[in-house]
Order: structure tokens, then sequence, then C-alpha cells
């Protein structure tokens, strides 16, 4: 099946369960629970993953799936898949409890451990976001598509940086991981994906992800950053790698936009080595 289709494929699951999850989110009705990670999962979760996983299966039984929210298997088991899909039924559950609004349902496609594809939905806005390998990155909202790019500072060298930051995370985790040599704004936000879409899309610079994250919550938003101009890799800008590992933990990560600036003059963060064994 040609990746057009299957981005289809993709967008109408993302949307499909977003507006679930946007029906649950506005009634309140649903439970929270704790996972062994101590990160939280809710009701509306599952039922994400429920839909998502259906439509997926029910139109491309042929490709297997790598959800959050399922045992996905050692290494052993799935090593040999060349292509799967890699979903987070809700990026941003923390945001979902908290009732911002900053969450977002990420389904990426992957092959030769790789992503080819991926779409992004952002409920409160009615907003997807999507790319194809080779095919540049594009914003859906209020009934319109066009295409998105990185932003392009004035001067790379100089220009004030936005850094796209989390609104659960000590902003001076980051900062500190910064060089001090740059003038900064900040821009708060809720989920990882929506940040990295923001990168995608020209209203933030750069995004440094410091803690716990899957491969399903960079798999989406590495291929619309890359197909916009920017880059998604490991803090220690070395590639993120996919389905490679018995764990399936990232390292810290960085969300890069213009590719002129040297990113790696600004961002001084260490990550625990050799994380690509673990």
């Amino acid at each position: 099946m040609p990746l057009d289709a299957l981005l289809n494929i993709a967008k109408d699951a993302a949307y499909e369960a977003g507006q679930e999850v946007l029906r649950i989110y506005e009634s309140g009705d649903f439970k929270s629970y704790t996972k062994a990670d101590q990160s939280p999962v809710t009701s509306a979760d599952f039922r994400a993953n429920e839909i998502i996983c259906h439509r997926l299966l029910e139109a491309t039984p042929q490709i297997p799936i790598m959800s959050e929210e399922q045992n996905n298997g050692a290494l052993s088991e799935r090593e040999h898949w060349q292509r799967y899909w890699l979903i987070d039924p809700i990026d941003g559950t923390q945001e979902f409890v908290a009732r911002s609004g900053d969450f977002a349902i990420n389904i990426s496609l992957v092959e030769d451990n790789q992503p080819v594809l991926g779409v992004i939905y952002w409920p409160i806005g009615d907003t997807l976001y999507f790319a194809r390998q080779g095919s540049g990155a594009f914003k859906q909202a209020d009934g319109q598509t066009q295409p998105i790019n990185v932003r392009r500072l004035d001067d790379p060298s100089e220009s004030k940086v936005i850094i796209a930051i989390s609104r659960r995370q000590a902003q001076e985790k980051v900062m500190n991981s910064l060089s001090s040599e740059r003038q900064y704004a900040t821009l708060p936000l809720g989920s990882c994906s929506l940040k990295a879409c923001f990168v995608a899309e020209g209203k933030a610079d750069v995004f440094l992800r410091i803690g716990v994250t899957g491969e399903w919550d960079t798999g989406a938003p590495q291929c619309i950053v890359a197909e916009a101009g920017g880059q998604v890799l490991a803090a220690n800008f070395e590639p993120l790698t996919y389905n490679r590992r018995n764990s399936l933990i990232n390292p810290d990560f960085v969300v890069l936009g213009d590719p002129d600036v040297d990113w790696q003059k600004i961002i001084q963060h260490n990550i625990e080595e050799p994380y690509e064994n673990s």
C-alpha cells in the first residue's frame, strides 16, 4: 500500500480517536491510574488506543502495531519488522488530567527503523499536523491545509532563540543546559508532540526534552519536523533509534529548527551513555 494511502488511514484514525478523547475530556468522565514508572494514564488513553488499533488493523491487518498502551514484547519478537505503526494514543496525559488542553494523538509509520510518515492531531484546537517522507509537512486547521516550515533566524549566530518549554518541568533544567552567550524567549506548552509541531511551523526554534519519553513520543514529530526542514536528535546530537533495543525508552532529545544555526554551541546537555544498549 502506498504511503499516501497509509497517511490518509492514519489521519482518519487520529481524528476519530481525537474526537472521542475530546468528548471524554469535556464530560470529565474518565478514570486516572498510575503506571509502574509513576507516569499517569487514564481510561481515555485506553479508549483512544482501542479506536486507533481497531482502525489500523481493519485497514492494514498485515502491519504490526507498537503502542505506549500495550505490551510490545521483547526485541527478539519485533526486530524483524520492516514496517510497523507506532502510536501514542494521548501524548500529554498529564495535560489531559490537568485540563490545560495541550494534549495530542500521535500516529507514525516506521519503515526500516525510521519514521516515514507522521500524524499529530490536537483535539482542542481541531488541528492536524502531518507529513510523509519526501513530500513536506502540513498543518490543517479552520478548513485550510497549508505547508509548514521551521523559522529561519535573521542572524543564525546572534538572533534571540525561542524555546518551547514544558509547563510541568522546572525551567532551570533546560536553561542550565543552554549557552549563556545567546538570548532566549520561552514558549510554555504541554505535550512533547505539540512543542515539536510549534518548532515545525516556526512558532518556536528549539525544544529540549529532559526526562523519560518513549519512541512513540518522537516517531510522528520526527517525520513532521524533518519534512519542515528541522531535525529531531538525541541530546548528544546522535540519531534516535527505533525498534533496535530491548528498551523503547528514549534518551533526552532535542527538536531543532533553523539548520543554519550551530545548535551544538547552544545546547550543552549531557545524557547518560550508552543508551543504545539499554
